[in-house]
């Protein structure tokens, strides 16, 4: 007992030092801040999405459709984000992409037909390529300068803020409040808190005028083969994170008759696992190895969601949204900070490639299921979601992280 107590010891401590770290230090909060709005925001959007699919009366490949618009949104947005970065600096980079969503987020709720939801979800694209890729350059760029690892930390923060945001959309779907106004005040205080940490993310080091010159004008490289598997595996996790993000609701809704209160869990159950690993993951991942857990975390998320498909539950689906936010937790952490080690690739691009499409796996995927769901289910869009991230575990097998 006392032998298993001294050897726990070290990790318990290791893992207060992390969240001591984080937590203390004014701008890795306020860093971590950043990732939590933009994540609130989209919390708080994906809960609504029922509402706005029985508002305009679509189907689920017209919902998948319009979906698209968002990675559409990204796609154009991408090549511009090393070019905005270079000449804003990654601060104001996070400031105006932040004030830019806060307002594309109120366009969707308040849509009177498809092609404005379409024009809300491209501007929703636009805004959050680039604050994903500033966001995560920051933290970056925080660590080096000051020796800390915070991005595992900076990515839990992320989840915190989806779980907020579909736990506050939960509660106002409850007390029967307006869609549109929630959405509105959720932007209202976002915008707020922009403002407020714009003073303190201006003081953190920036790489893109200084470190990486030349090279932060460009945001993609060719990826070589270590690269390209990073990206095929962020890319399936990303799956993962769409399909709880965009369908959750729409599954326990539509396809298990829960509550529209019960289906606005779905995204809060899969944000409360990934939150609770990524906080731990600054303690987690050197003890497992990142290789390893990419493996087993794409495992776990498979068998979560083909969970949620066995057993069509309410309460079965939300333990397997649950689990599927373990399996997914730790891949980003691991494969952003990776994607700055590749070999023969300078940190700048390497991240911003691989930023790149693990979003548009991201973003691309609900759409997709939309499709396969039209077809043949929502069942059926899930379970090549499982699939996809049985192949990312094979795959992680092949992969090196330098």
């Amino acid at each position: 007992m006392n032998t298993t107590a001294s050897l726990n010891k070290p990790n318990r401590n290791l893992f207060i030092q992390n969240l001591l770290t984080f937590f203390l230090n004014r701008q890795a909060l306020a860093v971590g801040l950043v990732f939590a709005s933009d994540s609130i925001l989209f919390g708080s959007w994906v809960a609504h999405i029922p509402f706005v699919k029985a508002k305009l009366h679509l189907s689920d490949a017209e919902l998948g459709l319009t979906l698209f618009a968002m990675p559409i949104g990204l796609l154009v947005m991408n090549p511009l984000t090393g070019w905005i970065i270079a000449r804003l600096g990654e601060a104001r980079a996070c400031f105006w992409s932040a004030v830019g969503l806060t307002l594309a987020v109120c366009i969707p709720l308040n849509a009177p037909n498809p092609i404005v939801l379409c024009l809300g979800l491209f501007l929703m694209g636009l805004n959050a390529a680039l604050i994903n890729v500033a966001m995560n350059t920051t933290a970056t760029n925080l660590e080096r300068a000051q020796g800390i690892v915070i991005m595992s930390s900076c990515h839990g923060m992320w989840s915190l803020g989806g779980l907020f945001g579909s736990g506050i959309a939960g509660a106002v779907i409850a007390l029967h409040v307006s869609p549109p106004i929630h959405i509105m005040i959720m932007a209202g205080l976002i915008l707020l808190m922009t403002f407020i940490l714009q003073p303190i993310l201006a003081k953190i080091p920036s790489s893109s005028r200084t470190e990486t010159g030349e090279k932060a004008g460009s945001s993609f490289v060719r990826p070589n083969l270590d690269l390209l598997l990073m990206i095929l595996i962020g890319l399936s996790l990303a799956m993962g994170e769409g399909a709880a993000f965009d369908w959750s609701a729409v599954y326990l809704r539509e396809t298990l008759g829960a509550s529209s209160q019960i289906a606005a869990l779905g995204f809060g159950a899969f944000s409360l696992t990934m939150t609770g690993f990524r906080f731990l993951g600054d303690a987690i991942i050197p003890k497992i190895g990142a290789k390893r857990w990419l493996q087993i975390g794409g495992v776990i998320g498979a068998a979560g969601l083909l969970f949620a498909i066995a057993l069509p539950y309410p309460a079965t689906a939300l333990i397997g949204f649950g689990v599927l936010g373990a399996g997914c937790s730790l891949g980003a952490p691991v494969l952003y900070a990776a994607s700055m080690r590749v070999e023969g690739i300078p940190p700048a691009a390497g991240l911003a490639t691989f930023a790149t499409f693990s979003f548009i796996g991201f973003l691309a995927g609900p759409p997709i299921i939309g499709f396969v769901a039209e077809a043949f289910g929502l069942v059926y869009g899930l379970g090549f979601v499982a699939i996809m991230l049985l192949i990312s575990a094979g795959l992680a097998k092949l992969v090196k992280l330098f």
